[in-house]
């Protein structure tokens, strides 16, 4: 590829102003329809310190800076940051989770993106709701991603001790009206109503 073409290309990739690329983002932002002249000029992109892979058929600007939940929206689709690592950004949740965690309608599924750890928990489709886009990325509400931690404690695959939460800062109208749309199982009525006694409600 020639230096002129190449600096063409990086010139319509900065002025797109995305951060992240997947391989259909490219192909169709660049108009390359080969698909080997395609990996040829990403790897060109790659070489010269345009992009970075961050894994299969996914990119980034290498120097954009990009925040680690836009990331981990980005790097497993759909998804949208929840339970611990939402609580925390709230200020719910005070203990600091060392993983990145999201909720995603697909499985389950953890990456590993230059030493942080990305970890997606299925919920069914009837429950992947509730969130917001926030600073350009997906992340729930807050009431919602309490509420995704208790049902997958009901489920006996996240751990909850109440203490460790600020209770002051979920909005109880709100999260009544979410709880409406949950499964009523037995095990989640129990630790609903361990959560009412709590905080007195």
């Amino acid at each position: 590829m020639e230096r002129y073409n190449l600096a063409r290309v990086t010139k319509k990739i900065y002025d797109s102003d995305c951060k992240l690329f997947s391989l259909n983002t490219l192909k169709s932002l660049l108009e390359v329809k080969k698909e080997s002249t395609l990996f040829s000029l990403i790897k060109r992109l790659v070489t010269n310190g345009v992009l970075k892979k961050i894994e299969k058929d996914k990119y980034i600007l290498k120097e954009a800076g990009v925040d680690d939940f836009s990331l981990a929206n980005f790097i497993y689709q759909p998804s949208y940051i929840s339970f611990e690592t939402a609580l925390n950004f709230y200020g719910i949740l005070s203990q600091f989770p060392y993983e990145i965690t999201s909720a995603t309608s697909k499985k389950t599924s953890k990456k590993i993106i230059e030493g942080k750890i990305y970890t997606y928990t299925h919920l069914q489709k009837s429950l992947f709701w509730g969130y917001e886009k926030k600073d350009g990325f997906l992340i729930a509400f807050p009431e919602k991603a309490l509420l995704d931690q208790l049902y997958l404690a009901a489920k006996g695959t996240r751990g909850v001790s109440l203490d460790e939460y600020d209770f002051s800062l979920i909005k109880w109208k709100k999260f009544k009206d979410f709880l409406q749309k949950y499964p009523a199982t037995r095990q989640f009525k129990s630790i609903i109503t361990l959560l009412q006694k709590y905080v007195g409600r």
